[in-house]
């Protein structure tokens, strides 16, 4: 697929200026050359073109937030002030397989002041004598030389998340966060579950009372029911005393 079509396709409905990371790898350009990227990458900071066929870089558009660029396994053999000139904020390059043979070819790398890791496995420069030592020397604002520093210590995945911004500490403190937030909702959860029983309690407390009280009113009603009839066998009583009393 060409470069031209592939870039169309990655756009994905976005403008190009919405685009911050462009990977366009293993496609072809048909003269050599950057095709299809335009100075409207105005917020592009990681760009891949690897394995696309590159001899030059002078086509590049001017981008001046990009931060990564990949350009392995192509022929790039030199003209790297384009880079200077046209990505001057770079932080990492990697130019490794390509054809970069003499260490002069590496000068114009110079101009990037923030350049802090370089990659050149693979290119006829990284078998000259003494080719790390002479790369730091040359370049001495670079951190990393193909993965390692000057002391041979190996670039880890946290230098590069340092770089990009401590996106670690702020994910674990949202996590403390809701981590606080779900302890509080459980204390309250549990506070309502306790409130809740009591009132049960106090409800069936006021049931049981509510019976008593009924059971003591029909109890009340049941004398006051009784009493009437006792009071008229009283009085059939006395009326027949008295009518014995008269037959006498």
């Amino acid at each position: 697929m060409e470069m031209k079509k592939r870039i169309s396709l990655e756009l994905r409905n976005r403008s190009p200026a919405e685009v911050g990371e462009l990977v366009v790898d293993n496609c072809r350009c048909s003269d050599g050359e950057v095709e299809g990227l335009s100075e409207e990458f105005t917020e592009l900071e990681v760009l891949s073109m690897a394995n696309v066929g590159l001899s030059s870089l002078a086509k590049m558009p001017p981008l001046p937030k990009l931060q990564k660029l990949e350009v392995s396994e192509n022929a790039i053999s030199g003209g790297l002030n384009a880079l200077v000139e046209k990505c001057p904020g770079l932080t990492h390059l990697n130019l490794s397989s390509n054809k970069l043979k003499e260490l002069s070819s590496l000068e114009p790398l110079q101009g990037l002041k923030a350049l802090k890791s370089l990659d050149l496995y693979g290119c006829d420069v990284s078998s000259l004598d003494d080719y790390r030592e002479r790369v730091f020397q040359l370049l001495p604002q670079l951190t990393y030389l193909d993965g390692f520093d000057q002391e041979d210590n190996e670039a880890s995945d946290n230098d590069e998340e340092e770089e990009a911004g401590p996106h670690g500490d702020d994910g674990e403190e949202e996590d403390d966060e809701d981590e606080g937030s779900e302890g509080e909702e459980d204390e309250v959860g549990l506070s309502y579950l306790m409130k809740e029983g009591i009132q049960d309690e106090d409800d069936d407390g006021d049931y049981v009372q509510g019976e008593e009280e009924e059971e003591e009113d029909e109890d009340e009603d049941g004398d006051e029911a009784a009493a009437p009839g006792q009071g008229e066998k009283r009085k059939r009583d006395a009326e027949d005393e008295g009518d014995e009393d008269e037959d006498e």
